[in-house]
């Protein structure tokens, strides 16, 4: 990527819509589109107009009209990309697209890479590297929680948890390469009290910020749910319900699911996974029995855990039930199991009350009817931890910025045990050195691999 020349791409989705967005960035962005600018009144010339300004008027190439456009103009440094930036919304026809893209191409401009408006954005100051990987969540997210997330990133959220903490680590490194200017002299510039206390309070925020990816990860890409439960007892048709279309195929066959089946949708702005799974019973059929193995295997990759029972045969085989139950808890001892019971309307209210009584937390629901869904989906949403996002709290979903704080924790318990052994300073002085290094590379204040840079922002669109 070469910064000194002029970029053009496509800001909005390809296809033809009401409106356009063309953006260009660089040095002689505002000098190129105003050489083909006609304004509708005055004639006036964009190269003299005041930064954030919209102009009306007409592209023409040949003294043919292209399009009518309304012209954004932004001067540097107060743009996106800290450079001049221009953004032509034109009409949503492709063919005009495609007309206004190749006029500038041919005159000055190179079409954009991946990402590159706001790795510009990066490299000009205009914001941290971490806050320019929050704009690709931005434009990802598919619910409330994971757009939350992302523009509490885009808004300097990780950096400004680290910010302070960084800056002071800098200044004890700082005293500490002094001391070993000075080793022959045997001093301490570096007050090991306070330097204790610093690293106490860098441990504990990098162990809350890696415990929060768990949560942060999943909230992101979708909280996974795993449906279990003998044949036929309304997995399939519970799946169903939930989406509000026929995913999965119903039938009175048993051991119809074969495979497991997936779907996401968002439940009071929290966005789950659901798998269907296969029923699990006894059986000698060798697919089905790969099934059952598969949902055991989902089961144990979910987050939560649905088992599904029916509740018209508990009243009849109440012992049973109670034991499935107890191993199903035994198998997945560290997860969040919601038991639930299906096929209420084949029930009485006496037998209703006497399953509720027999399980704790059990919900009662009938798939078919849709009845207890609501409750169901309030259910679910409860047993999320959302108080750090009500809280605003800033939680960890980009997996390099978890490696990283991973990498920084060694380092900075590898200083801790240095300061508790009393080991030589320039031995630790080493770690203070890796754990800042790491630190940096989450927002890029410390040198990134080009390398890393060019994975990151080819994962951007073109326009962006």
């Amino acid at each position: 990527m070469i910064q000194n020349d002029t970029i053009i791409a496509l800001a909005t989705p390809l296809g033809v819509g009401a409106i356009a967005v063309i953006r260009l960035s660089g040095e002689k962005s505002i000098e190129i589109v105003d050489r083909f600018f006609q304004s509708v009144k005055n004639k006036k010339s964009l190269i003299n107009q005041q930064s954030h300004t919209l102009h009306l008027g007409h592209i023409v190439n040949n003294h043919v009209i292209v399009d009518e456009v309304l012209v954004s103009v932004f001067k540097n440094p107060q743009s996106y990309t800290g450079e001049n930036v221009v953004e032509i919304s034109c009409h949503g026809s492709t063919f005009i697209q495609q007309e206004i893209l190749q006029l500038f191409l041919a005159n000055g401009c190179r079409m954009a890479d991946n990402g590159e408006f706001t790795m510009r954005a990066f490299l000009n100051g205009k914001m941290d590297l971490s806050q320019a990987e929050a704009v690709a969540d931005v434009i990802a997210s598919n619910s409330a929680a994971s757009h939350q997330m992302a523009i509490q990133q885009m808004r300097g959220g990780i950096t400004n948890e680290l910010k302070d903490l960084r800056g002071q680590l800098l200044d004890f490194a700082a005293l500490i390469e002094l001391e070993l200017d000075f080793s022959g002299e045997d001093v301490e510039f570096a007050d090991r009290t306070k330097f204790r206390e610093l690293v106490a309070k860098i441990t504990s925020v990098l162990k809350r910020l890696i415990d929060s990816f768990a949560f942060g990860n999943a909230m992101k890409n979708g909280i996974p749910v795993a449906i279990i439960g003998e044949p036929n007892v309304g997995k399939s048709t519970l799946l169903n319900t939930l989406l509000n279309e026929e995913k999965a195929i119903v039938s009175d066959i048993a051991g119809t699911t074969r495979d497991a089946i997936e779907d996401e949708i968002s439940i009071n702005g929290v966005l789950f996974r659901f798998i269907d799974t296969a029923g699990i019973r006894e059986t000698i059929d060798v697919v089905e029995s790969i099934g059952i193995k598969k949902a055991y295997e989902k089961a144990e990759n979910a987050q939560l855990i649905i088992f599904l029972i029916d509740a018209s045969k508990f009243i009849y085989s109440k012992e049973d039930f109670l034991e499935e139950i107890k191993i199903i808890k035994n198998r997945f001892p560290n997860k969040r199991l919601l038991v639930i019971a299906n096929k209420i309307d084949n029930l009485s209210c006496h037998d209703s009350s006497i399953l509720q009584s027999e399980i704790d937390n059990v919900i009662l629901l009938s798939a078919k009817n849709k009845t207890g869904i609501d409750d169901l989906k309030q259910e679910l949403t409860s047993l999320v931890n959302i108080g750090a996002l009500s809280n605003n709290e800033t939680i960890v979903t980009n997996s390099r910025h978890f490696e990283a704080l991973n990498n920084a924790l060694l380092a900075i318990n590898s200083v801790q045990e240095g300061i508790d052994l009393e080991i030589s300073t320039d031995l630790f002085a080493i770690d203070i050195r890796e754990c800042l290094r790491h630190l940096g590379a989450i927002t890029g204040d410390y040198d990134v691999d080009k390398d890393i840079l060019g994975h990151i922002f080819s994962n951007f669109c073109i326009g962006k």
